[in-house]
């Protein structure tokens, strides 16, 4: 009876150890939503006015990428790919939600700057600016729905340089004359 409960405590605690362990790799290795870096650094400096001119910018192309991955969504409806058309429809869903926050955020912008408020100016253009970044990221994400890689342009190469100091013989072959050496004569202690 004792034997039992140590082997099965044995086994609950080489369990829960494992689920431990098999915790910590799916941490390590999720997939992490690409980072997006603000180049908004330069744009610090503009004023309320410029600020919401560019601002206002953003709505054309946000709507312009919205239509692309509706389109990739209609397509994949028609062709009966409920795995692509669930990932586009999320995508898209995402980015109509950016684009309803970023007219709010322009909408306060524009508040803002009608009230000379040039801190809140900046923080509701960065909002801005990181949605529009937020958008085009959305969308290479919904390119990678439909099978689409986005990290390349362009035909790519492989260019091979051998070294030249690396022998010209392949080490796994044998070698026509082996190497035989004679084991160190040995002593022993009555010699």
């Amino acid at each position: 009876m004792r034997v039992k409960k140590t082997a099965w405590t044995a086994l609950v605690t080489i369990g829960v150890v494992l689920c431990g362990f098999g915790a910590a790799w799916a941490q390590e290795h999720t997939n992490e939503p690409p980072r997006i870096e603000l180049g908004s650094q330069h744009d610090v400096n503009l004023s309320p006015t410029e600020m919401l001119t560019r601002a206002r910018g953003f709505r054309p192309s946000m709507e312009r990428d919205r239509q692309v991955v509706q389109q990739q969504a209609e397509a994949a409806k028609k062709q009966k790919d409920v795995v692509k058309a669930l990932c586009l429809g999320d995508k898209l869903s995402q980015i109509d939600l950016a684009i309803r926050t970023t007219n709010d955020r322009v909408d306060a912008l524009a508040s803002a700057a009608s009230q000379n408020d040039s801190d809140r100016c900046k923080h509701e253009y960065t909002i801005a600016e990181v949605l529009k970044e937020r958008v085009a990221a959305l969308v290479a994400e919904a390119g990678q729905c439909i099978g689409e890689e986005t990290g390349f342009v362009g035909d790519s190469t492989v260019v091979v340089t051998i070294d030249p100091s690396v022998p010209d013989t392949d080490p796994s072959d044998f070698p026509e004359e082996p190497v035989v050496s004679e084991p160190p004569p040995t002593t022993s202690p009555t010699h």
